[in-house]
């Protein structure tokens, strides 16, 4: 009970409190430790605004960022499926439909390829060093946003599958090539560009 009886130290902490109710890093939508504290991720889910282009806002993906980010360690040791991630593409963004339902999986892959394959031709800031993880990733996840929602204005996406799995699929992805493709290099765009000339 020490310190409880104490009005002027009560309420100093009460006027405090407000400054720190909204960053929900206690039990709040972002977990501690989440995007907002990974240097390398921030700026993320503003590109995957810009490359959604209305197809999902900023605290949609900011959301997906923190879990993004949680796992990140995880998919360090995770190997990327290339063929897998090539046969997706080819089935999503030039017309090889195998006639099955789209499903969570496979949009976050396909996604992930054309965002190496947009990254990687130009014109996404691959110059900006500094930027260039957070500009691939949220390309990859603003692609899978706009993928989903046209599939399933299409009616053909799988009923397990929902959008935020299908974005977040895509960030992981998107990030399991980033780390391949840096493999201990600071020059990360030419580590890009080296991994999308093996399968583009």
């Amino acid at each position: 009970m020490s310190g409880y009886g104490n009005d002027n130290d009560g309420e100093r902490s009460g006027e405090r409190q407000p400054d720190f109710g909204g960053n929900m890093t206690q039990g709040g939508a972002y977990p501690a430790g989440g995007y907002g504290t990974d240097d390398d991720m921030q700026g993320a889910a503003e590109h995957a605004t810009r490359s959604a282009g209305g197809s999902g806002d900023s605290s949609f993906f900011s959301t997906m960022i923190g879990a993004l980010g949680q796992k990140k360690q995880n998919l360090s040791s995770e190997d990327v499926d290339e063929e897998d991630a090539v046969k997706q593409h080819k089935k999503y963004f030039s017309g090889e439909d195998d006639g099955h339902e789209a499903d969570d999986k496979s949009m976050g892959s396909a996604a992930a390829m054309q965002a190496l394959k947009m990254f990687t031709g130009g014109g996404s800031g691959n110059s900006q060093e500094g930027n260039s993880q957070s500009a691939f990733i949220g390309l990859a996840m603003g692609e899978a946003s706009k993928l989903f929602d046209a599939k399933a204005s299409e009616g053909k996406v799988s009923s397990e599958s929902s959008k935020e799995s299908a974005v977040l699929q895509a960030g992981e992805m998107a990030l399991k090539m980033y780390m391949k493709s840096k493999g201990g290099s600071s020059s990360s765009s030419s580590g890009l560009l080296s991994l999308a000339s093996k399968f583009m």
